[in-house]
């Protein structure tokens, strides 16, 4: 009788000692990504940008990827490997990186132009990496748990990213102490340690590779060369269709927002941009407040986690019941210990739109742990867009706080339903050996989106606003927010409506969407 010859992928423990690994990676990007967000006004008054500034700085971050370079990065990955496809794309996240840090620190120069241009260049550089290195932390996921706890996985690999963007967005201005530059320099350092903590995780990835003779990993037999075919095959196949539109329209009306969101909070709601100067609003940790503040969203992500894995590999269901019920009163504890602290950044513009990410750290482990188990995931795909619409209808329709914060919430919910389901979908929509590519026709489609709203939403604000511009610069008005934010309503709308197409077209292709993974 022949042994079955097990792999590193069949550990538990080395399994997800990868997804740490490549979770770094997550994390690192999505801050870069979303950290400018709350030094708006920093941004403004420092750097003397405008909104259509801010927002061309974040809206080209897409442009390469816009005209095809994550197709070609996704068609590096198939032909030569996770490696090279990580190791080279996150070179030049990183290095697009460093060339924003010393943008703002002044080495190219201190006038205006010269520090616009320079962050918009190394902000291509970094989007030209970006989404390629997060095809990379995707299709590699699925290489070590396809089988196993697939969606869980993914989920709490979207957590960390979540959790990058939350933290970015939250301590970036204590980083800052009233200047762009530090901040932008801590961002670009992450940036570099993932790379550096990619680079060990590839000797493991060398090793799996020699242990199943690359059969499994689709890295580069003959006969699975790319071909040209492979995207017509995917153009024409409705169900892919449909998921990769709902994920351009799903995350044009989310990742645009996050952007202005501490801004809109501020100018909409009364929310301010600094914390009490006492100090009443800051958790300090080792004797620093930036420190201090992370760890409250790192616990919420440990939360996450604890509902959502501990209690799933339980054997009993009275184990898992006294489980839940266990976590769920330390999470209460915490929140009334830290109930002073949470009240003061309930008043603070930045630390509130971290409400969106800071849902999704809690909510996206427990959704996947449900797709693993239960299935659903068009369903869920629906019930996240309706939340969408939900939330934008809330921020743009009322100045009043407690719709603001109902619409985070809801928003945050929404912003872990959605990742939850689809990316697990795919990999039953697609074959394995095409994952690369399917992810990277995804992400292009997607960076349209965001390329056009992340500009739009800017301008769009300065348009509506630009009779009251310099009264707003000078403190003496607000911006109004209310046509923009109903923008990505309409586009809420869109998603909803290919969320239903998507279900239906499951059922005439059979891929299993609303099966458990």
């Amino acid at each position: 009788m022949e042994t079955v010859k097990k792999t590193l992928r069949d550990s538990a423990a080395m399994r997800w000692l990868m997804l740490l690994l490549l979770s770094a990676l997550m994390f690192a990007t999505y801050w870069f990504q979303d950290f400018y967000g709350s030094l708006k006004g920093l941004m403004e008054s420092e750097l003397g940008f405008t909104s259509e500034e801010f927002g061309r700085v974040i809206g080209l971050t897409t442009i390469a990827n816009m005209f095809g370079m994550i197709i070609i990065g996704g068609i590096i990955l198939d032909k030569w490997g996770l490696r090279l496809a990580g190791i080279v794309f996150g070179g030049l996240a990183a290095l697009g990186g460093a060339i924003n840090a010393m943008a703002t620190a002044g080495v190219f120069g201190s006038d205006h132009n010269t520090q616009l241009t320079m962050m918009i260049i190394g902000r291509i550089l970094f989007g030209s990496g970006l989404e390629v290195t997060c095809v990379v932390a995707t299709r590699t996921i699925v290489k070590w748990f396809r089988g196993y706890e697939l969606a869980l996985a993914m989920a709490i690999n979207v957590g960390f990213g979540r959790l990058g963007s939350a933290l970015g967005l939250a301590i970036s201005p204590d980083i800052a102490s009233g200047h762009v530059a530090p901040a932008v320099t801590f961002a670009a350092t992450l940036m570099g340690l993932a790379l550096i903590i990619f680079i060990i995780y590839s000797f493991f990835d060398i090793k799996i590779d020699r242990q199943t003779k690359a059969a499994a990993s689709g890295e580069g037999t003959p006969d699975e060369d790319f071909s040209w075919r492979d995207l017509v095959k995917l153009a024409t196949n409705p169900s892919f269709v449909y998921i990769a539109l709902l994920c351009v329209t799903f995350y044009a009306a989310v990742f645009p927002f996050i952007q202005y969101a501490p801004d809109m909070l501020v100018n909409t709601f009364g929310f301010s941009y600094n914390l009490p100067a006492d100090g009443s609003g800051d958790i300090t940790l080792f004797g620093s407040r930036a420190l201090g503040n992370a760890s409250i969203y790192i616990a919420f992500f440990l939360f996450g986690i604890l509902f959502s894995a501990v209690p799933a590999n339980l054997k009993t269901k009275m184990q898992q019941r006294v489980t839940m019920i266990v976590v769920f009163l330390l999470f209460m504890v915490f929140i009334y210990v830290l109930r002073d602290t949470l009240g003061q950044w309930l008043n603070n513009g930045p630390k509130t739109a971290s409400l969106i990410p800071l849902g999704t750290i809690l909510f996206t482990p427990i959704f996947g742990n449900y797709v693993d188990k239960k299935g659903k995931a068009a369903s869920l795909m629906i019930l996240g867009s309706a939340l969408l619409i939900f939330a934008h209808l809330a921020l743009a329709l009322t100045g009043i706080k407690i719709m603001a914060y109902a619409g985070l919430i809801s928003l945050g919910i929404a912003f872990s339903l959605v990742p939850a389901a689809m990316w697990p979908s795919v990999a039953k929509i697609v074959a394995d050996n095409r994952l690369g590519t399917a992810y990277a026709s995804m992400f292009t489609v997607q960076n349209w989106g965001l390329g056009l709203f992340f500009w739009g939403i800017g301008a769009l604000l300065d348009l509506v606003n630009k009779g009251n511009l310099e009264a707003i610069r000078a403190g003496e008005m607000s911006y109004d927010y209310k046509i923009p934010i109903l923008v990505l309503v309409a586009s809420g709308l869109v998603a909803m409506f290919l969320a239903f197409k998507l279900k239906q077209a499951d059922r005439r292709q059979n891929y299993g969407l609303e099966l458990p993974s």
